[in-house]
């Protein structure tokens, strides 16, 4: 990326990590030798330097994962420039770029422009149980007050805006903001906030009580998280998961919404959903099929196979005691009289009463029992919604019809 940056944009001065320099991979010398104008314009950078001129810096490009983008985030704690992430982690929720097209996204950027999505930052201040500063911290994710290696649950006095508004008694609280949403408070059961939404979000850590729920809080007010004097043992702030600092009893920590929010470079007006729905399956599931299954032509073949394959039965008037296999071999004679020859009035040739009632057969002998006869021109005909096939079916089993 560094050759075809110094080969295609020869107005652009690139710095490089510093460990670059002395890295046999990266081979700086031999990129010198290959690209003259690499001697002037190509330059290193340490934490000193971002601190002394991040004024001066205009694009800022990562490769790797969230934890790239997060170390970046901690390295601007004043105003930040754009920030373009390219994918070379397992899980990249922020990195919304794909190396692989590099080319073709870094021409883009540079010639036509960019649109930024502004990541709203937190601003923690550490303080003393006198009101002393210890220090200041800039988080794009979240900041983290637990109980640390303590085996005492933690009990943390949270405050907005000078108001008590609840004491925590749990492992830990952690506020974080919509960037942060996605991260270690979704783990504890935090909701999604989408990063255009000016809140704050304040979800515990294995609370004592079901009823503590994560709440949403708006961006302007200002949090304080205080240690009490009662507590059991201290607690541990971290932000972005560096930077721990121990919290003795009566210390506290403000938490406010910070200025120097983050620009990140947009891929798509849609990123967000697509990462959500990239890296947390979002509402993946298996689709209902429809009520409608259309065989396909394989299936629709075995069907009509099996359908003549079936046994047929066939009802006919009988007197004798012969047997009852005898007379389903009797092949069904076709009916050319349709359905609408049938007089309605006519119910004597074609009713068939339900099983177990109308037919008053006296208890005689097998052989001289009727099965009634049933009128051709019930083939097929729906009767109650049953077929003249269900009939057949139901006469070795209803001994009334025999």
């Amino acid at each position: 990326m560094t050759e075809w940056l110094l080969l295609n944009f020869k107005e652009l001065v690139v710095y490089v990590d510093y460990h670059l320099e002395k890295s046999k991979r990266f081979n700086p010398h031999s990129l010198i030798k290959e690209i003259p104008r690499a001697k002037d314009d190509l330059k290193y950078w340490d934490k000193s330097f971002i601190r002394d001129n991040y004024a001066s810096i205009d694009l800022v490009i990562t490769l790797g994962g969230d934890g790239t983008v997060l170390f970046t985030s901690s390295l601007f704690q004043r105003s930040v420039p754009p920030v373009m992430s390219f994918s070379l982690g397992s899980l990249g929720f922020l990195t919304t770029f794909q190396f692989e097209d590099f080319r073709e996204s870094l021409r883009i950027v540079l010639e036509k422009g960019i649109r930024t999505n502004l990541r709203m930052r937190l601003s923690c201040r550490v303080h003393k149980s006198d009101g002393s500063l210890v220090c200041e911290q800039q988080a794009l994710n979240e900041v983290t007050v637990d109980r640390g290696p303590s085996p005492f649950v933690s009990m943390l006095e949270l405050y907005g805006d000078g108001n008590l508004l609840t004491v925590a008694q749990a492992d830990g609280l952690i506020i974080a903001t919509p960037t942060g949403s996605t991260a270690y408070s979704l783990s504890a059961g935090g909701s999604l906030v989408h990063p255009n939404v000016s809140a704050i979000s304040v979800t515990p850590i294995c609370p004592h009580t079901l009823s503590f729920r994560p709440i949403l809080l708006p961006d302007s007010m200002v949090l304080k998280v205080r240690v009490p004097k009662r507590s059991r043992s201290t607690a541990w702030a971290a932000f972005d998961g560096r930077s721990r600092v121990e919290l003795q009893k009566g210390d506290y920590l403000t938490i406010s919404a910070s200025p120097f929010a983050m620009p990140t470079v947009m891929s798509s007006p849609t990123e967000y959903f697509d990462s959500v729905s990239r890296t947390l399956n979002w509402n993946v599931r298996e689709q209902q099929k429809s009520f409608v299954h259309l065989l396909s032509q394989k299936n629709k073949k075995n069907y009509e196979m099996n359908q003549l394959s079936k046994p047929k039965f066939n009802l006919v008037e009988s007197d004798s005691s012969e047997d009852e296999d005898a007379q389903s071999e009797e092949p069904i004679e076709p009916d050319n009289e349709s359905a609408d020859d049938i007089d309605d009035n006519d119910l004597s040739t074609y009713f068939v009463p339900p099983p177990g009632q109308g037919i008053d057969t006296p208890p005689i002998a097998k052989s001289h029992a009727t099965t009634p006869t049933l009128s051709p021109r019930l083939k097929g005909l729906d009767i109650g919604g049953l077929t003249l096939d269900s009939f057949k079916r139901k006469d070795r089993a209803n001994s009334h019809l025999k």
